[in-house]
């Protein structure tokens, strides 16, 4: 299963290995990461249908939020899960998000056994 993360914080990348070291060792699951929003949407592009099957994606990045970046996705490729994170808790980007089609909404730091029991369900 491939998994695209997208934040311009380039040390995630970094986090997000370590983390799921043993998924991908046991090649279940392919990261693949972007560092804006337009770079993402070029990513999916690349194949048709794309091969990416869940978004997870920073919402406070330059150029493109990654709120816009959600309601492309949803228009183009609304097979796609996309969840969405943020360093902030707050209650109008969480509605903003659900209200555009994320499955979930997650808050930094990444409570990465959530993420992982989220991943899991859309391997089976």
């Amino acid at each position: 299963m491939k998994i695209l993360i997208v934040d311009d914080e380039k040390d995630v990348e970094m986090l997000f290995r370590q983390k799921f070291r043993k998924e991908m060792r046991n090649e279940n699951l392919e990261l693949v990461f972007a560092f804006s929003g337009a770079e993402a949407l070029r990513i999916l592009e690349e194949s048709d249908p794309p091969k990416v099957v869940y978004v997870f994606s920073d919402i406070n990045m330059p150029g493109m939020t990654g709120l816009e970046l959600l309601e492309k996705v949803k228009k183009k490729f609304p097979q796609i899960n996309v969840s969405m994170i943020s360093a902030y808790g707050d209650s109008e980007n969480y509605k903003k998000a659900i209200n555009s089609g994320a499955k979930e909404f997650f808050t930094k730091p990444i409570d990465f056994d959530s993420l992982k029991k989220e991943i899991k369900e859309l391997i089976k």
